[in-house]
């Protein structure tokens, strides 16, 4: 037995065709009535957390790690969709760590939150190449010694670029959530010294609502 059901809208009929299938209008402008506004999140990852910390991951974590980190915001969730690490030294190689020898105990690359704790995504990040492995949406340019680094004329540092997108890697479209009001984290630890590389910098991107 069917049952006639009829959805409208101030007047406007949903249309089921032959083949049971709804047809979709595409509009050329995004919805401009939503409830929840999202806006643009950028913030280096820095010492405290916050955009008054130092973004500086040029430290000696080698007696005590050194985190470096974007945290919750106490109003506002974040998603965080991308990472931009930008890691600069003269004569820079994918087998070293900037320019110095790969590192004894490496970067530490983690996510915490209160209802899992603390999850290592990648340990032991001790090359340029690990970091460029990190990164699946890394520009793939150049070749040979030459592969993945910044084209730096003359004496400038030689800079590695590396582009870590969420919805890639791990399959969040909108990016990976920091819930308000918590102490949701995501964080890279320095367990080496690394104050001989001329920068070592990483920026998130995303949307704050």
């Amino acid at each position: 037995m069917t049952i006639p059901v009829e959805i409208s809208y101030n007047g406007n009929h949903l249309k089921v065709n032959g083949e049971g299938e709804i047809g979709v209008v595409m509009h050329t402008h995004p919805p401009i009535d939503e409830s929840v506004e999202a806006y643009p999140f950028s913030q280096w990852f820095t010492d405290d957390g916050r955009e008054t910390g130092s973004n500086d991951l040029k430290v000696d974590g080698s007696t005590t790690p050194q985190s470096f980190y974007i945290e919750a915001l106490e109003d506002k969730d974040i998603f965080i969709k991308s990472l931009s690490i930008r890691i600069s030294d003269n004569g820079a190689r994918l087998n070293l760590f900037g320019a110095i020898s790969a590192l004894t105990n490496g970067i530490s690359f983690k996510y915490k939150n209160n209802a899992i704790g603390e999850v290592v995504i990648q340990d032991e990040i001790k090359t340029n190449l690990d970091l460029v492995r990190l990164g699946h949406q890394t520009p793939a340019v150049g070749s040979g010694s030459d592969a993945f680094r910044a084209d730096v004329s003359g004496s400038g540092a030689d800079s590695y670029l590396i582009v870590l997108d969420m919805e890639e890697t791990f399959g969040f479209p909108w990016g990976l959530r920091l819930v308000k009001g918590t102490k949701d984290r995501l964080i890279f630890e320095v367990n080496d010294n690394i104050t001989a590389i001329d920068a070592f910098d990483i920026k998130g991107f995303g949307i704050q609502l």
